[in-house]
């Protein structure tokens, strides 16, 4: 070879490695135009990557493995036309690194969840996504910004800059259900319709004064109630009130909801999906129909709805960095329902029930308010017992995402199905929180508990119990969570005063394969209340179905074949039950019964 060819050579190679060496790594650069706000915007860009077109890849995240891919970046005041980064040092999740995205054709999308700021009553400010009435979730909050699909092949290697613009503003949840109803009349038909107040359902909204006080704005809160069938006529008659906590809805909800109408037939034979919303109608549908035709007892259910910055609910208790809920709640929004529904206004004539965030609630209000309920029937409860917290044990553990042995490692479970296979661990899904907003901003399940349990910190937003990216413990938290929100643990410290207000009040079921582990802190609270050194006996009822998942409450419900649930038929005669057995002397027993 001669020298000038090798010379030649030398520069060729020489050249390539210089482009190779300079190539711009792949990156995303987002904007957004006047017309979508003129004015600059707090809040959170989520970038969105799907290899699945069915969908818009807003409706395709979730905290599993079998989510599509994002990425999370905070903006503030950020200015129409000024361009926001996703690069390689922006944490994403599933994938953590974008550098780790495999080639290929993608559907990739925008969304930016907008903040307000809160100048809180404490002196406090914090900027915050504040409840549009959608109930916390990012994908269709009335006002957010989002960007249109759009088809790309990505290919980090490759490199290069995609260009992004927010240039749609998501609709009113008005508009969004009206164009679910005629682009898919079969889905989830029950949790859309708009049943305006009748003669069954009313709802409910006022200033609470406790919340506009903590939040420095006017802050609301509200019910949906449904009355007993006769209510109107009955002008003299009083009725036992039962309080159903569970996350926010528009509509009644409660254990399986409230359809004046049968069933949508075209449903019945359909796909899964529609099998499954057939049998949510058939549930509904029956519901209404024992209601109405005098097979249930004559009571006024009330469905609490109280939204926060936070969350698509307040956890119903008071709280540094919410507020004091319980007391809004229990003072407020209840003696006004009672007023306006003539409710009977007293303990013994009151219980609560809910299932998941809304059987915490349950227990919870049983708890800090033991004489103002005569008992609480609490489904898979939310974490009643912190030694088993997800797959932490946080009074003993230095890490929440991970159990050490001597030398090596496991990471801690969080999301199972019955068989037991792990589709979730605590460091994917709290990852996966952490992209969605930090400063417990997500809108999601750990970071409510964080912003329910916690002590607020110096900067006003919660403090965390542990780092959200690496699990580290943080041990001054733990106390106050234990003082203040450990519900099996402040039962066990005051049960001298607190058993006699409870004995026999108490009743539990979950399934022993509960999706989130939830069983295990019921186990444990169990362990105490029964033990024969436990005074006065809780005479709490403990119901573990087997294999079965979150949700469970009492029955098996064939999920193979879709078989309608009748949670309210069973709950509700054992509630008044207790409210006739230990009604005081002199009590009305008798006006709510025609």
């Amino acid at each position: 070879m001669s020298r000038a060819l090798k010379a030649l050579l030398l520069v060729l190679l020489f050249a390539s490695t210089v482009t190779a060496a300079t190539k711009a790594p792949l990156t995303f650069e987002i904007t957004y135009p006047k017309e979508m706000s003129a004015a600059p915007l707090d809040g959170h860009i989520l970038l969105l990557i799907s290899n699945d077109p069915k969908t818009e890849p807003r409706f395709q995240i979730g905290g599993s493995v079998e989510s599509q891919q994002m990425f999370g970046v905070d903006v503030d005041q950020w200015a129409p036309g000024a361009v926001a980064r996703v690069d390689a040092m922006t944490i994403g999740f599933p994938l953590r690194n974008l550098s780790d995205l495999p080639p290929g054709d993608y559907t990739v999308q925008a969304v930016l969840n907008i903040y307000e700021t809160f100048h809180l009553g404490n002196g406090k400010t914090v900027k915050l996504p504040p409840d549009k009435g959608e109930g916390q979730h990012w994908q269709t909050k009335p006002g957010n910004l989002m960007s249109t699909p759009v088809k790309i092949h990505l290919d980090p290697a490759s490199g290069g800059a995609v260009k992004i613009v927010l240039d749609k503003k998501i609709p009113p949840i008005e508009q969004q259900e009206a164009a679910v109803d005629s682009t898919l009349d079969w889905y989830h038909v029950s949790d859309v319709q708009r049943d305006d107040d009748n003669q069954w359902i009313k709802h409910v909204r006022i200033e609470s004064p406790a919340l506009t006080k903590f939040w420095g704005r006017p802050t609301f809160i509200g019910a949906v109630v449904l009355l007993p069938d006769g209510w109107a006529e009955h002008t003299d008659a009083r009725y036992p009130m039962i309080v159903y906590q569970d996350h926010y809805h528009r509509h009644f909800s409660a254990g399986n909801q409230f359809r004046t109408t049968p069933p949508n037939p075209k449903l019945k034979d359909g796909d899964d999906d529609q099998k499954r919303e057939y049998a949510r109608e058939q549930s509904a549908y029956k519901f209404f129909q024992d209601w109405t035709a005098g097979r249930l007892p004559r009571v006024i259910i009330v469905q609490p709805q109280h939204p926060t910055p936070y969350f698509d609910d307040s956890y119903a208790v008071n709280s540094a960095n919410q507020g004091p809920y319980g007391d809004a709640i229990q003072h407020e929004l209840l003696p006004q329902i009672e007023k306006d529904f003539r409710a009977i206004p007293d303990g013994w004539a009151h219980a609560t029930y809910g299932g998941s965030t809304g059987g915490w609630e349950a227990l919870a209000t049983q708890v800090f308010y033991p004489d103002d309920y005569n008992g609480a029937w609490v489904a898979c409860p939310d974490v009643i017992d912190f030694r088993a917290y997800g797959g932490a044990n946080i009074y003993k553990d230095k890490n929440a995402f991970y159990r050490y042995g001597p030398i090596g490692k496991i990471d801690n479970p969080e999301e199972r199905t019955t068989d037991g296979h792990v589709t979730s661990t605590m460091e994917m899904t709290n990852r996966y929180e952490y992209v969605l907003g930090t400063h417990d901003r997500s809108g999601e399940q750990w970071d409510i508990w964080e912003a329910t349990f916690s002590p607020m910190g110096d900067d006003g937003f919660p403090k965390r119990v542990f780092n959200k990216l690496t699990g580290e413990i943080d041990p001054t938290v733990i106390d106050y969570w234990k003082q203040n929100y450990d519900l099996s643990a402040i039962m066990k410290r005051d049960w001298k005063t607190l058993g006699p207000k409870l004995a026999g009040k108490l009743h539990f079921t979950v399934g022993d394969m509960d999706t989130w582990y939830l069983n295990n802190a019921v186990h444990l609270t169990q362990d105490w209340m029964d033990d024969p050194s436990t005074y006065p006996p809780a005479a709490a009822t403990f119901d573990y179905g087997p294999r079965e998942p979150h949700c469970y409450t009492g029955e098996h419900v064939d999920r193979e074949h879709f078989r309608p649930s009748t949670y309210n038929q069973r709950i509700l005669p054992a509630m008044v039950d207790r409210m006739e057995k230990t009604a005081p002397q002199g009590a009305d027993l008798k006006s709510w019964k025609y």
